[in-house]
């Protein structure tokens, strides 16, 4: 490979042949084919077009340009095609109507107008005022699905303006390298772009918090001498026996990057001096043989001590993005630790370049679009396009597809197993959930327990490295919000989000179905200005959330119906008006805190009309229950089951706090009531469990949680019943499982 030509970036821009030639020698020594006139072309537009245009620091606009496709072959490493679409990618954007993207198709052709087109796109939305971070989120990944190279020129776009921000206002620089770090820099993360990740995220700490990056700066400067000492004395015995074993190698000793190095002082609340492991050492063989890296393992082993838990094999376990190496902590002989990493070039140049790295680049390719190919790409882009398959619409959703996928691009990660020895790659933390949403959307769907290394476990079980997971279904399982609190995947929760939001949209449906068959039924004519008022009285945003309540029963249709016929009767007040109104509290009272009718105070039936009252999570009354009444301000009254020890001091006392309660003769609806089991831990025994629910009515599950311990279980399952007798049967049908030798009802 030719010698690469060194000229300081404040060079660009003073003689544009002379840049030329520097830019076409840059082509012929990283690229095995150059379309040289496609290039000048290209170079020669984009000087003419941006002839009175200039950039920040006063240098020609077309330096940006120039330095831009400079990254492209040298960091990235693309193709000619990549290099003339990086001169190309602001003259649309900057001058149309003069240039318009017709006018590039058809003088570069139409896969360098389509690359021009996708960048001046993801360049509209980032300078958007009105529109979220997020929403640059949603454009980089859709980016993706038409031609691959949009986002690494993007990438090298948004390189070169971070090396260059200092001639920016500082509020600039602050918004810039705010969205670096939190859109850019993830993204080349996930792309295996590790330098180029590692450079954005300093450079954006650099202007973020200039205090703190200067700190770790002067420190890194001052301990240099020593730093570069102990490296050279540490890799002096593996290079000797490396080479004694004639391997051929590239060894390097490296600081770690200052964006890394201040989380690290931060976590452990260090200062730089104190901490240990900033060197890295990185050993590239020049082998396609991957044994090779086990063997040197073998070799720093022995001429070092190893940290056992610090080892990590990514040859055999990819991660996400490709990455592939082995990485081990090892002690030197003054105690300090040091990681080592050891790969193959090839590998090293997917670390470095990503998924530039596994282009299927061939002669033949010259001028078509770039797509993913391999398994390992198509799993890439699988990967990228799974993030929208229940994304949804609206700010809401586009700030929570942020905040979920920005998490999903940095955690760290755990290997674990399928039953028949698949491994799944999943975020640390992951749940049994996840893992099955993993696997595929309709077993995350009905998933209802899991066993971990044979072991059955709780739904929010936190998954370790190599545990093999079984998911257990079943048909009449459903998601629930609280499965919500403790998913980590974006897959679990846009699929979780993504039912509840259809089943929201049915009840919302049924709602309004009921409504108008009982509204004419009941012989009022209500339009939709009249519909309207009586949403606002109810206090609700929008009808679909009055009709949605209506369907769950949390509504009252028919108080509702009857207020409004009472109203309408002729004499009366509201009746001799011309347009009815409806008493904002009065209706809210009489439709939203008495729904369903539920409970009254005892001796006082009629004034329990309008009272707001809500159920008790901690001990879960249910019609049938013996229930007293907590007076809470501002929420009603908070109904207990008598035997709930956590209002035992105040009945006690008789405190005036407690009312004295009692359901109505007529109840609808379900109630969620929690059971306690113990037994004897046995093979099938959550299934059993979960029948015997089912089969009753086919009673609603809303979690089953068992914990096993050696061949003791206890457990805990929460369920939708009508009453205490619908309870009584669900005890009847445990008591003649097997194994089960105690059933409680839970008391908070």
């Amino acid at each position: 490979m030719k010698t690469q030509i060194d000229i300081r970036e404040e060079e660009l821009g003073k003689d544009p042949e002379a840049d030329l030639q520097l830019l076409l020698s840059e082509c012929n020594r990283m690229l095995s084919k150059v379309d040289e006139e496609l290039i000048t072309k290209a170079f020669r537009f984009c000087v003419e077009i941006h002839k009175n245009d200039t950039r920040a620091d006063g240098r020609p606009y077309y330096s940006h340009l120039l330095a831009t496709a400079l990254i492209v072959v040298r960091e990235i490493t693309l193709d000619d095609i990549s290099v003339a679409a990086a001169l190309l990618h602001d003259v649309v954007e900057d001058h149309e109507p003069r240039v318009s993207l017709a006018d590039i198709r058809k003088d570069f052709g139409d896969t360098i107008a389509e690359i021009v087109d996708g960048v001046t796109k993801i360049r509209d939305i980032s300078k958007s005022k009105e529109i979220t971070r997020a929403e640059s989120y949603r454009k980089l990944l859709l980016s993706l699905v038409n031609d691959v190279r949009v986002i690494l020129i993007k990438f090298a776009d948004r390189l070169h303006n971070m090396r260059t921000l200092d001639h920016l206002s500082p509020d600039s620089q602050k918004r810039i390298a705010r969205e670096t770090m939190e859109i850019y820099a993830p993204f080349a993360h996930r792309f295996g772009l590790g330098s180029i990740k590692w450079e954005m995220e300093d450079l954006a700490f650099k202007f973020l918090d200039r205090e703190h990056y200067d700190e770790v700066k002067s420190g890194l400067k001052s301990t240099r001498k020593e730093r570069e000492d102990f490296i050279n004395g540490f890799i002096s015995p593996i290079k000797e026996r490396l080479d004694a074993n004639h391997i051929k190698f590239e060894i390097s000793g490296r600081p770690k990057h200052i964006y890394s190095i201040y989380n690290k002082m931060r976590m452990q609340e260090k200062r730089i001096d104190e901490l240990y492991d900033l060197f890295a050492i990185r050993i590239i063989l020049d082998t396609d043989d991957k044994n090779e890296c086990f063997f040197v393992y073998g070799i720093v082993s022995e001429i070092y001590t190893p940290v056992p838990e610090r080892f990590k094999d990514y040859i055999s376990v990819p991660k996400k993005n490709n990455y592939q190496s082995l990485h081990t902590t090892v002690i030197s002989n003054d105690g300090k630790r040091v990681e080592v990493q050891i790969r193959t070039k090839s590998m090293h140049e997917i670390a470095e370049k990503g998924v530039a790295a596994h282009f299927n680049y061939k002669a033949e390719s010259l001028g078509k679009k770039i797509t993913f190919g391999g398994k390992d790409l198509e799993e890439w882009a699988n990967w990228m396009r799974d993030v929208f398959d229940n994304a949804g619409g609206g700010d809401e959703a586009v700030q929570q597809l942020l905040e979920s996928f920005r998490l999903n691009l940095y955690q760290q990660e755990i290997q674990v197993f399928t039953p028949k020895g698949e491994l799944r790659v999943l975020p640390m933390n992951s749940t049994p959930i996840d893992f099955a949403f993993d696997i595929h959307s309709a077993i995350g769907l009905h998933c209802i327990g899991a066993k971990v290394n044979g072991r059955i476990v709780s739904l929010d079980h936190k998954l370790q490295n190599g545990d093999q997971v079984d998911i257990i279904t079943s048909k009449n399982q459903s998601p629930n919000r609280d499965w919500e609190r403790f998913i980590v995947t974006h897959k679990a929760k846009q699929g979780i989000k993504k039912f509840l939001n259809e089943e929201k949209r049915k009840l919302t449906a049924e709602g309004k179905e009921l409504w108008e068959k009982k509204s004419k039924k009941s012989g009022l004519h209500i339009d939709e200005d009249q519909l309207e008022k009586i949403v606002l009285s109810l206090r609700f945003e929008h009808k679909s959330d009055f009709y949605h309540k209506l369907a769950t029963g949390e509504a009252n249709l028919d108080l509702t119906l009857a207020l409004i016929k009472e109203k309408a009767k002729p004499g009366s007040r509201e009746h001799d008006q011309q347009h009815t109104e409806y008493s904002s509290d009065e209706v809210f009272k009489a439709v939203r805190g008495d729904s369903g009718n539920g409970v009254f105070i005892i001796g006082s039936p009629e004034t329990s009309k309008g009272i707001l009252y809500d159920y008790a999570k901690c001990c879960n009354p249910v019609p049938g229950d013996h229930i007293i009444g907590l007076v809470s301000t501002g929420t009603g009254i908070r109904v207990h089951r008598k035997t709930c020890k956590n209002i035992a001091d105040l009945i006690e006392k008789r405190d005036g706090r407690i009312m004295s309660l009692q359901w109505a003769s007529v109840q609808e609806g379900e109630y969620l009531a929690a059971i306690s089991l113990e037994g004897e831990d046995r093979p099938g025994l959550l299934n059993e469990i979960t029948n015997a629910i089912v089969g009753y009515n086919n009673t609603n599950i809303r979690s089953v949680n068992i914990n096993a311990a050696g061949t003791h279980f206890k457990g805990l399952v929460t369920v939708f019943v009508k009453n205490t007798e619908h309870l009584h049967r669900i005890f009847d049908r445990f008591r003649k499982i097997k194994g089960i030798s105690s059933i409680e009802r839970f008391e908070g």
